[in-house]
């Protein structure tokens, strides 16, 4: 029988683990609401060890390209890592490719949420909240709206937000979190530019 899956057993295995919300409430519906079998879940995906690394300064890395066989778009992604050993490894140049073709299919703005200026989120969120106001929405439920419409743009402009274009179960941010369990160290964009003919700076 499963158990109940609320919001707070989700924010309590959050709290536990240093997991992002949709990992613990899969987690947690994989374990049917188990929480310790949710913790061994996670811990098993390595998406725990994927957040000790957090910390650790990634210093080596390679710089995956891709060109779009009309020739019309180029990219170009910094990607980086703890070692010089996995910088040179096959399969994180393989990653460094499939990301680099990921960004010429999406065309993400920022790598991260972090990266949006302060300005351009502001923005966003007057431009969302004036149209559900003109709409008729609940004043009381305006908020709670605009952070959905918020997860839509972070999903639209942001890298790691973005549903990869290979498999769109899951985002670019859980492709390199599998790559950080896969190789122990710490991985992530630090950069990227995107080119297109005709395209002005």
């Amino acid at each position: 029988m499963m158990g109940k899956i609320t919001l707070s057993l989700i924010k309590d295995l959050r709290s536990k683990t240093g997991v992002g919300i949709s990992d613990c409430k899969e987690a947690l519906t994989e374990s049917n609401g188990d929480f310790e079998k949710a913790v061994e879940i996670l811990r098993k995906k390595g998406v725990l060890k994927a957040r000790k690394r957090s910390s650790k300064e990634a210093i080596n890395g390679f710089m995956g390209s891709y060109i779009h066989s009309n020739g019309q778009i180029g990219v170009l992604v910094e990607l980086v890592c703890e070692t010089d050993f996995v910088a040179r490894n096959d399969k994180f140049q393989k990653l460094a490719y499939e990301i680099s073709l990921h960004i010429a299919a999406s065309n993400p703005i920022y790598v991260s949420k972090e990266d949006i200026p302060d300005k351009v989120l502001e923005k966003e969120k007057e431009i969302a909240k004036d149209k559900l106001e003109k709409e008729g929405k609940p004043k009381d439920i305006l908020d709670k709206i605009v952070i959905g419409q918020l997860n839509k743009y972070y999903g639209e402009t942001c890298l790691y937000d973005q549903a990869y274009v290979r498999d769109e179960k899951k985002t670019i941010s859980n492709l390199i979190e599998e790559a950080i369990a896969s190789f122990g160290e710490k991985i992530e964009v630090r950069r990227f530019v995107r080119f297109e003919v005709g395209e002005s700076d």
